[in-house]
């Protein structure tokens, strides 16, 4: 007589991400949802945008419908409900105000938000009136807020050249109404790449890791806040979420992919690789 099969039943968190979609693979939706495979979490999502991409650039991007965005999140909380959230391209503003609806409506938290308004190499990705949106709609409603160098200058209103400009942007935009603020320094220069500051309200501390010198780096800010809302997921305080969301992409920009002709994404997977 043959063994009986045994299924084992498992309910690991579930994390939403709400964010674009990257046909290359190594930013966007599709780096969300790797980092949340990686950190035992259960991944959905809402697409707000499908873009056509490669590891040499974007040559198209088509927003999809505000009411469109809106069914997916209801669909997902309706049914398997969320314990961590994530934001990331929302591209235009008639998006960002039905995020931050839903967001309110349904008590989506924790929420973490990637601002995605500038790339950190200074190219703006939104219009105007679209970081006016994020800024008066979504962000009162994170719990972590992560803009890098050049976001963070429009949401303090300072220059960031060194890591003092850093911690007191982090502590303007706190005290604008931000929970928790990570100021990313990949986007500074020289040491400062790699260097981040956070501040709570209470501490403001600057985490450090290794330097990675690779040029494969695309999807690092995707990657950090879609782990940082993971770990959230599975009940962590922020900072400590914070942390070890650093530690994952520390990993994964010291085993990035060197695919394409152009910027490789980091290796979301890579612990299956070695």
């Amino acid at each position: 007589m043959s063994e009986a099969t045994v299924v084992t039943e498992l309910r690991p968190p579930v994390a939403l991400t709400i964010a674009g979609s990257d046909s290359g693979g190594g930013a966007g939706i599709q780096a969300d949802l790797r980092t949340f495979a990686f950190q035992r979490v259960h991944g959905t999502a809402a697409l707000t945008c499908v873009t056509a991409q490669n590891t040499l650039g974007v040559s198209r991007v088509d927003a999809l419908p505000p009411e469109a965005v809106a069914a997916q999140i209801e669909a997902v909380v309706g049914d398997i409900g969320v314990q961590g959230i994530k934001t990331g391209m929302l591209l235009n503003q008639e998006i960002v105000q039905e995020v931050a609806h839903q967001v309110e409506r349904l008590g989506l938290n924790p929420l973490v938000v990637d601002p995605v308004m500038v790339s950190r190499t200074g190219a703006k990705l939104l219009a105007e009136e679209a970081i006016v949106a994020i800024r008066e709609r979504l962000i009162p409603l994170a719990q972590v807020l992560t803009p890098n160098r050049y976001e963070a200058q429009i949401l303090s209103g300072l220059e960031l050249h060194s890591l003092e400009d850093m911690k007191a942007a982090a502590e303007r935009i706190g005290y604008q109404g931000s929970p928790a603020v990570l100021v990313k320094g990949g986007g500074m220069p020289g040491e400062l790449q790699g260097v981040d500051v956070w501040f709570d309200g209470q501490r403001l501390e600057v985490l450090k890791t290794e330097r990675i010198p690779t040029r494969h780096t695309h999807g690092t800010g995707c990657t950090l806040s879609a782990a940082i809302a993971a770990q959230l997921a599975w009940g962590k305080e922020p900072f400590e979420a914070v942390q070890q969301a650093k530690l994952y992409v520390t990993e994964a920009l010291r085993h990035p992919l060197a695919i394409g002709a152009g910027q490789g994404p980091v290796g979301h997977f890579y612990p299956l690789l070695g």
